[in-house]
């Protein structure tokens, strides 16, 4: 074990603070932005709104970041918040969130994103259309479509490509995460330009922070009352909140960076930084693109693809199609890069199978990384994964108000380690966002109860299987 732990390490800082940078960006944005404004609008039916919550979204993102620039300079070695959960509480927390990584968390979103690039792919190829008349039968009423194959291939390319080194999967997370941000600024333009529409921006405006919702019935905006707003504001932010997710990304692969005492806490806040402008002016661009009608009602919630459409005409459709699948491929080869690293960092300590250790002969935890494709396959395959991914948010925040009240805890508990950085305005910044989360928590608790409990169940199994693994250890 000694001598893979060596041979890994040899090839170690092979990542700079822009690819880094790249990383965060390019697992963060994947097709949410394209998708989710259209639900959040139909929860509160207001242009002012819909801007607030994504700014407010992206302040949440970036005082979260800045928060974990503390901790990984603190500890600046790969497993990320695995770590930091460990040293700040104990050693089953941070495998309690490690099992939840390996068993929803970062395998449901790498089927999730794998089968929206696939859907996207039927635009050009109706054969991936995720339609009844595609489906081929099994067993009773279980199908598989073509759509899930090529879901499940894309996976296994990119892990075989990540199997080959670090240069590999950082080679193709540098192209398609520049070509992704470069699609998404001409499209920016282009509405600005050519399909900013003044009556269309005025009217959205027009209706102010008045309280209301979209009725998909009737047609029709619903006044609502305070109570019913706070259910509004936890539903509408699920989609915000976890369109920026995958965020902490970079913390994971800290192990093969340069400089990772100081370059992860840069290239968390310049991703958080990009990818919160990106989010806002996208949704500065629907509103000036599509009435709130048209974004509430977009077909199948594709907001992306009726801007398009009134930007471009009918090409449009394809173009934005194309920019999703490009969008979704490079996210995931981000997810998949850096996940793996969370359960080799396990494994070394033991609380893992000891094969997610080993390094192939390209210095990377190649065994880590078939066993998560293996497990997000599956999931693809199973058709279950968005029902998890619904099951794991309310969890998933609960381990990010954990970990950066971690931040505070370490400062008493461990004072003599060396803090290349500190959180700016502390102890202000984590306590505003462990508030928010908190809040976040109690609203999905209230409202949607039915996607919180049992998040907390699969956290929970994992207790038994960290005995277990501490007994095959003694």
């Amino acid at each position: 074990m000694h001598n893979t732990y060596l041979a890994f390490m040899k090839n170690k800082h092979q990542l700079g603070l822009w690819d880094s940078t790249l990383l965060g960006v390019g697992s963060m944005i994947g097709s949410g932005i394209f998708i989710v404004s259209a639900s959040m609008t139909t929860q509160l039916f207001s242009a002012p709104w819909l801007i607030a919550i994504w700014l407010f979204t992206g302040i949440i993102t970036i005082s979260a970041a800045l928060s974990y620039g503390e901790l990984s300079g603190m500890f600046p070695k790969a497993g990320g918040q695995y770590i930091y959960l460990k040293e700040a509480y104990h050693p089953i927390m941070g495998f309690l969130y490690g099992w939840s990584f390996f068993t929803v968390i970062q395998t449901g979103t790498i089927a999730a994103v794998a089968v929206a690039f696939s859907k996207f792919t039927g635009y050009f190829l109706p054969v991936f259309e995720m339609s009844p008349a595609n489906g081929i039968p099994i067993w009773g009423d279980y199908h598989i479509y073509p759509a899930q194959m090529l879901a499940v291939s894309t996976i296994v390319l990119l892990t075989y490509i990540n199997t080959k080194g670090v240069k590999s999967g950082n080679w193709i997370q540098g192209i398609f995460t520049s070509t992704k941000l470069i699609a998404l600024f001409g499209l920016l333009a282009a509405g600005f330009i050519w399909g900013f529409d003044k009556d269309i921006w005025n009217a959205n405006w027009e209706s102010g922070w008045r309280l209301q919702q979209w009725n998909l019935t009737t047609h029709q905006a619903m006044p609502i009352d305070m109570y019913t707003l706070l259910g509004a504001l936890s539903i509408a932010l699920v989609g915000s909140v976890f369109s920026s997710d995958a965020w902490n990304s970079v913390t994971f692969i800290a192990g093969e960076m340069k400089n990772p005492e100081k370059n992860i806490g840069r290239a968390l806040l310049l991703s958080t930084l990009i990818v919160t402008v990106i989010y806002v002016s996208m949704n500065l661009m629907y509103v000036g693109t599509l009435s709130l009608q048209s974004i509430a009602e977009a077909p199948q919630e594709r907001v992306g693809v009726a801007a398009a459409q009134a930007i471009f005409g009918g090409v449009g459709t394809y173009l934005i199609a194309a920019l999703i699948m490009v969008s979704t491929f490079g996210c995931n080869n981000g997810l998949i890069f850096s996940g793996a690293r969370v359960y080799q960092t396990m494994a070394e300590e033991k609380l893992f199978f000891r094969s997610a250790a080993k390094v192939n002969a390209h210095h990377v935890p190649h065994w880590a990384l078939w066993a998560q494709c293996i497990w997000a396959s599956v999931l693809c395959l199973s058709g279950q994964y968005g029902q998890l991914l619904n099951y794991v948010v309310f969890t998933v925040m609960l381990f990010y108000i954990l970990t950066i009240a971690g931040v505070m805890i370490l400062r008493k508990k461990r004072p003599e380690i060396v803090r290349t950085y500190k959180t700016p305005l502390y102890p202000i910044l984590p306590i505003f966002y462990i508030l928010f989360a908190v809040s976040f928590c109690i609203g999905l608790l209230i409202y949607t109860p039915h996607d919180t409990w049992p998040g907390l169940i699969i956290v929970c199994i994992g207790i038994p299987v960290y005995y277990w693994f501490r007994k095959q250890q003694q």
